[in-house]
This record gives C-alpha cells, structure tokens and sequence, in this order.
C-alpha cells in the first residue's frame, strides 16, 4: 500500500512541475517578459540596470514606454512613444508639438534642474529629421527620455512596429522603486 502511495505522489509532483513549466513558457513567450534597462537613455525614468516587466500583449499608445528591437544594432532598446501613426511632430524651444498643439512631458527632468541641459530635446520637425511630414502607417516616433544621450528615432528613423516586443509595465528592481513607471 505505501508504495502505491509514493507512486501516486510522484506522479502528482510531476503533473504538478509539468503545469508549471508549461505555463512559465507559455507567460514568458507569449504575454509577459523580464528585461533590463542599459545605459541612461531613459533617465530620469529608469536607470542603467534597472529590471522590468515587459507586456507582449498591450497595445501600444503615446507615451508608453516600449522595448523593441533595435533597428541599427542586435541590441533591445527601451524608449518612449512620442509619434503614432499620422502624428505631426516638432520641437521648438525644447517644447513638443503634436499636430500643432504643445504637449507637456511630465517625465523629463524639471526646468528648475541645473541637469537640465544635458537633457534638452533641440529643434527640429519631423520633417527635416526623415523626410516625412507625418508619421507613417505602421511606424512609431521614439525618443529616449534623456534626450541629450539617446539613440532614438532622430538617429535611427521610425520604428516599425514588428520590432515592437512590448509595453514596460513594470519596474522590479530596484527595489526602492518598484512598481508602475511614470
């Protein structure tokens, strides 16, 4: 009798450890993602080595902040969503417009910050930058938040949006501020 026991709980362990290798694989490769942030690009958001969650299956608005395929390299790039499809962009004085309004961009560093500088955005129009007057189906406008040391879509060009891995949606560690980012 106890061996038939022991089988039992073998085999129930292993269904057990079946199930959850199924469904960490399944979470891993279709829904949800862990990544690292490298480099300053996205200060003050995140920093170098920050660890988040990335969703593979969020759609994507302006001003998510997104992990993609790097166009110009075989790195992941973690960048924010300025431009969607049909989006007029410039910037003048350090201040975006959006099909001709100005938009305020919260998650830059404050103008009272003597670091300030060094993120400045400088003047430009979508269309001196690519070509384009708008942005193009199925492209995006990316910019990293630290303006002055990123390379973004000023560099690189719209991103298409089969780069697109995912959403962050959240921030792991550290672990002073995890949760949501901003």
């Amino acid at each position: 009798m106890e061996k038939g026991l022991l089988k039992r709980k073998i085999y129930l362990l292993c269904r057990i450890a079946v199930i959850i290798i199924v469904t960490v694989f399944f979470v891993k490769n279709f829904l949800l993602a862990p990544s690292v942030v490298w480099g300053e690009s996205m200060q003050p958001t995140f920093s170098d080595q920050d660890k988040i969650i990335v969703n593979k299956v969020a759609s994507i608005d302006r001003f998510d902040v997104i992990v993609f395929h790097a166009p110009d390299s075989d790195n992941y790039y973690v960048k924010r969503v300025i431009g969607m499809p049909g989006d007029q962009i410039e910037y003048i004085n350090n201040v975006l417009y959006l099909n001709g309004e100005p938009v305020d961009e919260p998650y830059l560093l404050n103008e009272n910050s003597p670091a300030k500088l060094a993120f400045q955005t400088g003047n430009f129009t979508l269309e001196e930058l690519t070509g384009y007057s708008t942005v193009p189906e199925n492209t995006y406008f990316v910019l990293g938040d630290n303006r002055g040391n990123s390379n973004d879509s000023r560099f690189f060009g719209f991103l298409n949006e089969q780069a697109i891995i995912g959403e962050v949606t959240f921030r792991i560690y550290p672990f002073s501020n995890i949760g949501r980012p901003q």
